[in-house]
C-alpha cells in the first residue's frame, strides 16, 4: 500500500479505483476497526464560559498584592529625621569637647582657657567642654595628670573611681584600673569616692587599691616624681609597678612565678630602659629577660 493512502482514505480523497486496492490491501482491516472505535468515542462536554471565568478567577488569586505604603513610608521619614538629629547632635555635642591623649612613653603639657595647666603621664587621656568652660571647670580624667588650677570657680575631675574637686591648687590625680590616688601639693582638695567626701590639705594623700582604702605615704616633693622622669612607689603592690614600667618604656611586661602582690618601694627612671629593670629587680629579687620590646620577670627559683 502506498504510504499516502491512509491519509487520503481518512480525508476521503481516494479514487474509485484507489480505495478498492486499499480494501484488498492486509492494513485495511486494522484501519477500519480502528476507525469504527474512534467514531463511539465522545468527547467531554466543555463550558467554554466557565472555564474562562475559572482562568480569570486564578489570575486574581494568585495575582502579587499591592500593600499601600503611605503610612510606612511616612513613619520611614520619621525615624530618618529622628536618626540625623540624634547623629547631628552627638557630632556637635562631641565638638564642644577637646580631647587630649598621650600614649605610652609620652607625657603632655595642656593649657586650659583659664591658664589652668594640666600635664599628663603616659597612656592617659583628658577632656573637657570648651564652650561651659567659664561657667563649669570640669575636666574627665582616665589615667594620671598632675594639675596647676588657676584660682576661680570650682574645678573638678572625674575619674572612674571618684572626683576631685578644688578652687585653686595643684595636685595630682590617677586613676587606673583597680589603682585610685590624689595627693594634694598646695591648697585644700576634696575627694569624693562612694559618696564619702575626704579633705585633703596640702602634703596629703589619699589612696585606694583593688576597691579599698590604704594609709599613703605624705609626699616630700613639689610636685609628682613622674614629672621628673622617675617613677617613685611606697607600699605598691608590685602588679601597679610592673604596669607603671610598662607604660613609660612601651615594653611589653610579662611574668612568672612572681608574687605580684609583694609590695614594692623604690623609683625607677622613665627614660633608661635598663637601669630601671634594675632597680625594680634588685630589690624585689626577680630577675628579668629582655628581648626587644619585651620582657619576662621571673622568680630567681624559677628555671
Amino acid at each position: 500500500m502506498q504510504e499516502n493512502y491512509l491519509a487520503k482514505w481518512l480525508a476521503n480523497e481516494l479514487t474509485e479505483e484507489e480505495l478498492a486496492a486499499f480494501k484488498k490491501s492486509d492494513e485495511y482491516a486494522t484501519y477500519q476497526r480502528i476507525l469504527d472505535a474512534s467514531n463511539t468515542l465522545e468527547a467531554p462536554s466543555f463550558d467554554v464560559e466557565n472555564a474562562l471565568e475559572a482562568v480569570k478567577n486564578k489570575r486574581i488569586l494568585h495575582a502579587p498584592k499591592v500593600v499601600q505604603l503611605k503610612p510606612f513610608k511616612r513613619f520611614l521619614q520619621v525615624a530618618a529625621a529622628i536618626a540625623i538629629i540624634m547623629v547631628g547632635s552627638y557630632f556637635y555635642i562631641n565638638s564642644l569637647h577637646e580631647n587630649f591623649t598621650t600614649q605610652f612613653a609620652e607625657n603632655k603639657v595642656v593649657m586650659l582657657p583659664d591658664a589652668s595647666e594640666i600635664i599628663m603621664n603616659a597612656d592617659s587621656e583628658i577632656s573637657y567642654n570648651k564652650k561651659k568652660w567659664n561657667s563649669e571647670r570640669n575636666i574627665s580624667l582616665e589615667g594620671e595628670a598632675f594639675f596647676k588650677v588657676a584660682k576661680g570657680k570650682r574645678f573638678t575631675v572625674a575619674t572612674d573611681h571618684g572626683t576631685v574637686a578644688v578652687l585653686g591648687t595643684q595636685f595630682n590625680v590617677e586613676g587606673r584600673e583597680g589603682f585610685f590616688e590624689v595627693t594634694c601639693y598646695e591648697g585644700l582638695v576634696r575627694v569624693t569616692y562612694k559618696g564619702s567626701e575626704t579633705k585633703l590639705p596640702a602634703g596629703t594623700s589619699f589612696m585606694v587599691i583593688d576597691g579599698e582604702i590604704v594609709p599613703s605615704e605624705e609626699p616630700t616633693t613639689q610636685a609628682p616624681s613622674w614629672i621628673d622622669k622617675e617613677s617613685t612607689f611606697k607600699s605598691i603592690p608590685l602588679k601597679y609597678v610592673l604596669n607603671e614600667f610598662q607604660r613609660q618604656h612601651n615594653v611589653t611586661v610579662t611574668t612568672q612565678n612572681i608574687d605580684l602582690g609583694k609590695l614594692f618601694t623604690g623609683t625607677f627612671s622613665n627614660t633608661n630602659t635598663d637601669l630601671a629593670l634594675q632597680s625594680i629587680s634588685v630589690p624585689s629579687r626577680i630577675k628579668f629577660k629582655l628581648e626587644g620590646n619585651k620582657v619576662l620577670f621571673y622568680a630567681e627559683s624559677a628555671p
